[in-house]
C-alpha cells in the first residue's frame, strides 16, 4: 500500500456497548495524546443494562480539533444495523471497513471504498478457536494501526497499561488479537494507507490524554478540595471513582453516602469544619440536594456543586446529553437562594473550571455550581500537561483568632465562614444555622433584618460580577450574526463560525464560562452585531428560547437574542449550527438538520419519531 500523509481524520466505531468499542475507541484517542496530536472523542451507549447499539468516534489531527466532527473518513461497521444506521455519516469516498461475517452493505453504492474483513472469525481463529466472541475491538484496532501507520510499540503499551493487575492471560489474549488484526493483509483491499504528519506543538510541553470527568476530579484535587460525598448516577460516578482513589493520597477522603440528602449534608459538615468540600450528581441528584444547598447558601458555607447534566426529565436519557438543567442551578430553590454557576467549555476547561469554583467559594463562602454533560464527561481530548507547581493549593482552616466586635455576618463587607474552634476574644461566639439571623447569627424575624440579609446574599453576585473577564470574541469583532454559547457547545460553535466565515457571513462567537453572574460589559459586544443567537442543547421552551437566551433577554431586555436549540440527545454537529441560524443555507450530511430553525419547535420531526418508535 502505499503511503498518503492526511492531517485530519474521523474514524466512527460502530456496533454494540459488549462489543468494547468505547475501549479501542479510547486506545486511538490516547495514543493520538502520546504522539503530539490533537484529540477528541464522542460516544454514545445505551441506557439498558442489557446494552444495544453504540457508537464511539475519535478524530486525530495534526493541528487544532475543536470538534469530534460531524461525518466519518472512516466508518467501522461491526454489524448490519451498525452499516445501515451510520452509513449517511460516512463522508463521499470514504472507507467503510466491515465484518463481512455479519455486514452485507450495498456494493453498488459507488460513494464508498468497501474492505471486507471476516473479523469475527479471524479473531475467533486468533484466540484459539473459543466460542465466545470476544477480542472484536482489539482485532479491529490492529487493522486500523495498519491503515493508519500507528505506532505499534505505543499501542501495545497502552494495551499493557490497561490491563495492568489483571490476569495475565488478559493481556496476552489482547495483544494476540491486536497482533491478529495487525497482520491482516488489508493490502489486497485498500490501495493505500494513511499517515497523520507531525506538526510540532508550541512551547514543547507534555501533553495528557483524559477525558473530562477526570479533568474536573484532579482539577477539584489541584484546588485543595480534600473532601467530599456522593451518591453514584450516571455521568457523575467516575467522579466519585476517582476522588474516592486520589484523595486519601493527600490526606483527604470522599464517601459515598445512602442518599444524595447525605451526601450533600456531609458535604456541607466538611466545609462547616473549614475544609472546602464536593458534591455532585446530575440532575434527578441534585433536584433532591436542592433544600440542603438552600440552607449553604443561607449559612454562608462554600461548597462546590457537580452537576454532570443528561438527558431529562426524571430518569430521562441516563446515558444522552443535554444542558437543560441551566435554571435549575441558578434557580433551584425556594425563596432567594443566590449561588454561583460556572459551565466548563472543553476538557481542558474542566480541571480549570474546578480551580476557579474553589476560588470563589472560599472567598465568597456560598454554593458554587460547575455545570458539565454526559458528551464533556466521557469524551476524551489532549491538552498541555497544567503546571501544578503553580497550581496546586492545599488550604488549611483558618484559625486566626478574631478580635472583640467580630461580626461573621457583617452586613457592611462580604464576610467569609469561620470555623468552630477559632477563639474569638470577647468570648461572644456566633450561631451557624439555616433560620434568618442577625449579624452573629442569632435567629430573628425582624423584616428588615430580612431584607438586609437577603441584600447582603445577593452583593456577592454583584460584587463577583466586577471582577469577571468579559470573554473575547471569535471570529469578527462585528457583523450580522453572534454566537452565544456555554458549556460543551465551545468547539462546534467554533468550527461553525470558521465554516460561516468562509461562506461569507460575518459572524463572530463568545462562550460563557461564568453563567451566573454573567460579566459585566456583554451589553457592549451585543451592540456590535445585529442578531445573537444562542446555541443550547436543551428546549426553546414555551416562547420560542433556550435557557440561557431566556436569561441574556431578561438581563439585556434585547429582541435581537434569538437560540438554535435541541433536544435529540446528541451533540450538536457543526452543520447543524449553521442550518439552524441560516435556515436553507446549509445542509447537514443527511439532507436535513435535525435541530429547529430559530422558529421551529420540533414538531416537524413526529412522523419521524413515531415511524422510529414503532421500528424499535
Amino acid at each position: 500500500m502505499r503511503p498518503e500523509n492526511i492531517q485530519d481524520a474521523v474514524i466512527r466505531l460502530a456496533g454494540n456497548s459488549q462489543d468494547g468499542i468505547q475501549t479501542a475507541g479510547a486506545f486511538l484517542a490516547r495514543l493520538a495524546g502520546r504522539s503530539d496530536h490533537d484529540v477528541m472523542t464522542y460516544m454514545t451507549i445505551p441506557a439498558t443494562i442489557s446494552g444495544g447499539p453504540s457508537i464511539f468516534q475519535v478524530r486525530i489531527g495534526s493541528g487544532e480539533v475543536l470538534s469530534a466532527g460531524d461525518e466519518a473518513d472512516f466508518l467501522v461497521a461491526f454489524y448490519q444495523h451498525s452499516y445501515q444506521d451510520h452509513i449517511d455519516f460516512l463522508k463521499e469516498g470514504g472507507v467503510l471497513l466491515y465484518d463481512s461475517d455479519n455486514v452485507e452493505p450495498n456494493l453498488d453504492d459507488k460513494r464508498f471504498v468497501y474492505v471486507g474483513v471476516p473479523i469475527t472469525g479471524l479473531t475467533i481463529e486468533a484466540l484459539g478457536g473459543t466460542a465466545k466472541d470476544k477480542g472484536k475491538n482489539i482485532f479491529v484496532l490492529g487493522l486500523i494501526a495498519k491503515i493508519f501507520n500507528l505506532d505499534v510499540d505505543k499501542l501495545k503499551r497502552l494495551i499493557s497499561e490497561k490491563f495492568a493487575g489483571k490476569d495475565e492471560s488478559i493481556v496476552n489474549t489482547a495483544l494476540m488479537a491486536f497482533q491478529a488484526g495487525y497482520a491482516y493483509p488489508v493490502g489486497k483491499v485498500l490501495t493505500h494507507h494513511y499517515r497523520f504528519e507531525h506538526i510540532p506543538k508550541p512551547g514543547g510541553r507534555a501533553q495528557i490524554t483524559m477525558d473530562g470527568n477526570q479533568a474536573l476530579a484532579y482539577g477539584l484535587i489541584a484546588a485543595g478540595v480534600r473532601y467530599g460525598a456522593g451518591y453514584p448516577i450516571t455521568p457523575w460516578s467516575s467522579i466519585m471513582e476517582t476522588l474516592r482513589r486520589e484523595l486519601p493520597k493527600y490526606g483527604g477522603i470522599f464517601v459515598q453516602a445512602e442518599d444524595e440528602l447525605g451526601a450533600v449534608s456531609l458535604a456541607l459538615g466538611f466545609s462547616y469544619s473549614g475544609y472546602l468540600a464536593v458534591t455532585g450528581s446530575a440532575g434527578p441528584g441534585i433536584s433532591l440536594k436542592a433544600e440542603a444547598i438552600g440552607w449553604a447558601s443561607m449559612a454562608e458555607i462554600p461548597l462546590i456543586v457537580c452537576n454532570i447534566q443528561r438527558g431529562g426529565p426524571s430518569t430521562g436519557l441516563p446515558t444522552n446529553v443535554e444542558q437543560s438543567d441551566l435554571h435549575q442551578a441558578i434557580y433551584g430553590s425556594h425563596g432567594d437562594s443566590p449561588r454561583v454557576v460556572l459551565a466548563a467549555a472543553s476538557v481542558e476547561d474542566c480541571f480549570y473550571i474546578a480551580i476557579e469554583a474553589a476560588r470563589i467559594a472560599r472567598k465568597y463562602s456560598t454554593p458554587v455550581f460547575i455545570l458539565s454533560d454526559t458528551s464533556l464527561a466521557t469524551r476524551i481530548e489532549a491538552f498541555d500537561e497544567p503546571d501544578l507547581s503553580k497550581l496546586m493549593v492545599d488550604p488549611k482552616p483558618d484559625l486566626t483568632p478574631r478580635e472583640g466586635g467580630f461580626k461573621p455576618y457583617d452586613l457592611e463587607r462580604i464576610t467569609q465562614h469561620i470555623p468552630p474552634g477559632t477563639r474569638i476574644l470577647d468570648g461572644k461566639y456566633p450561631l451557624i444555622g439555616g433560620l434568618e439571623h442577625d449579624e452573629m447569627g442569632h435567629p430573628t424575624g425582624s423584616p428588615k433584618l430580612h431584607m438586609a440579609m437577603t441584600a447582603k446574599r445577593r452583593n456577592k453576585l454583584r460584587k463577583l460580577a466586577e471582577e469577571i473577564p468579559v470573554p473575547e470574541v471569535y471570529g469578527d469583532q462585528e457583523g450580522d450574526t453572534l454566537l452565544v454559547g456555554w458549556g460543551s457547545t465551545y468547539g462546534p460553535i467554533h468550527d461553525a463560525v470558521k465554516m460561516g466565515r468562509e461562506h461569507g457571513e460575518k459572524m463572530g462567537a463568545i462562550h460563557l464560562r461564568h453563567v451566573h453572574p454573567l460579566p459585566n460589559g456583554l451589553e457592549k459586544i451585543f451592540a456590535n452585531f445585529k442578531r445573537i443567537v444562542t446555541v443550547e442543547m436543551n428546549d426553546q421552551g414555551l416562547y420560542g428560547f433556550g435557557q440561557l437566551a431566556t436569561i441574556l433577554r431578561a438581563r439585556y431586555c434585547e429582541p435581537k437574542i434569538q437560540s438554535v436549540t435541541k433536544t435529540d440527545g446528541l451533540t450538536f454537529r457543526v452543520k447543524e449550527i449553521l442550518q439552524g441560524v441560516f435556515p436553507g443555507e446549509f445542509v447537514s450530511a443527511r439532507g436535513y438538520s435535525p435541530n429547529r430553525p430559530v422558529s421551529g419547535n420540533g414538531e416537524e420531526d413526529v412522523e419521524v419519531a413515531r415511524a422510529e418508535s414503532i421500528a424499535q
